[in-house]
């Protein structure tokens, strides 16, 4: 039970000014309570007045801050001229005390708008000089006095800035803080909707594929015995499941952080390319190589790859050439001959390519240009 509360009574210490917050107030009550019955001179005719009107003024401030603060900021500027009236009496410690507990507080307080300060400040100058005057004090009384008021209001409003600016800091701290998180997470959902887009591209084309041509196996074996026939379409979902495979390690290796660059991605595309087919591929830069986005990279190798396959496929032994230029734009152009049979349609690859790259920004095209099949995919930046 007692650690319970010496914990709660730490948190309230921590969350409590520690310049004009309840344990301070109550201090300086305490302190003037003690000034005020038991500190030497009080019991002047003039002395205990003036103090009892500042007292009074100082529990309504502590009592009605919270509700009405205008009214109990005035009466905490009452707290402080009242003890200057009397403070150039004889014995006046408590007079100063009352006072400059006052004046401190009162600079100190949040938002306590400059122009009261000032105002304050004047009136409490004007009030000590009339009375250190009034009772015959000299050149020295008068200088003094009035120079240690203004110490006490610029050493309180340099303070008071710094407590500003350290609280404006924080706030902006937090405020970045905050800031960057809803970045991160707002990459972090960018990364998973990318993420979600290339399984769901390679899974549906691949899957969906592979699920039709074993249908249409199933049929040919139950409904009509043709074993040939459903062999040529187990061969075909095996040929999707192999392509499906490749597409689906390439979606992974857009989401590892060692990714290669472009350029030297499809350098190892070539490479191969030229083992596989035993085909002629050459590879041409332009420009100078940069960093793209994941997505955009990984659009033009799948391009890159689609057009190479489709050149295997239907021009089986054709020289390849494949060119990339930075530019304004990335430009990849893949060029091979238009085989006898003539020019191949454009298949899923290319449509599911262009539908890639058109998520990026990217646009491709593909025709036949001089007896030559040109594949263009070209994205900004």
């Amino acid at each position: 039970m007692l650690r319970r509360l010496g914990r709660h009574g730490l948190r309230l210490i921590r969350a409590d000014d520690p310049e004009t917050g309840w344990l301070v107030r109550i201090a300086l009550t305490v302190l003037l309570i003690w000034s005020l019955a038991l500190y030497p001179g009080v019991e002047s005719s003039f002395v205990r007045p003036a103090l009892l009107v500042s007292f009074a003024c100082w529990v309504f401030w502590m009592v009605a801050d919270q509700r009405f603060p205008v009214p109990a900021r005035s009466c905490l500027a009452a707290a402080a001229l009242a003890p200057a009236v009397v403070s150039a009496l004889p014995h006046n410690g408590a007079a100063h005390l009352f006072l400059y507990g006052a004046l401190f507080t009162f600079v100190l307080l949040p938002r306590m708008p400059l122009w009261a300060i000032l105002g304050l400040t004047g009136g409490l100058v004007v009030v000590l000089l009339v009375g250190l005057t009034l009772a015959g004090h000299g050149p020295t009384a008068l200088l003094t006095q009035p120079a240690l008021i203004l110490l006490v209001v610029l050493f309180s409003l340099h303070r008071r800035e710094h407590r500003l600016r350290a609280e404006q800091t924080a706030m902006l701290l937090e405020q970045t803080s905050r800031t960057q998180e809803a970045q991160a997470r707002a990459a972090a959902l960018d990364e998973r909707a990318r993420i979600a887009r290339e399984l769901h591209d390679v899974l549906a084309h691949s899957l969906g594929a592979l699920g039709v041509q074993l249908e249409v196996a199933e049929a040919q074996l139950t409904e009509r015995g043709d074993v040939g026939a459903a062999a040529e379409r187990v061969r075909r979902a095996r040929r999707l499941a192999a392509d499906g495979l490749t597409e689906a390690r390439s979606a992974v290796a857009a989401l590892r952080v060692d990714v290669p660059q472009l350029a030297q991605a499809l350098d190892n595309l070539v490479a191969v390319h030229r083992e596989n087919f035993a085909a002629e591929v050459t590879l041409r830069i332009d420009g100078t190589p940069r960093s793209s986005p994941p997505g955009v990279e990984v659009s033009l190798l799948r391009t890159a790859r689609e057009a190479l396959t489709n050149a295997a496929r239907h021009a089986p032994g054709a020289p390849v050439s494949i060119r990339l230029h930075f530019g304004p734009t990335t430009r990849l152009t893949v060029e091979n001959p238009v085989p006898p049979s003539g020019c191949p349609d454009e298949g899923y690859g290319l449509i599911g390519a262009r539908e890639r790259l058109a998520l990026v920004g990217g646009t491709l095209d593909a025709r036949v240009v001089d007896g030559v099949w040109r594949v263009i995919a070209e994205v900004p930046g």
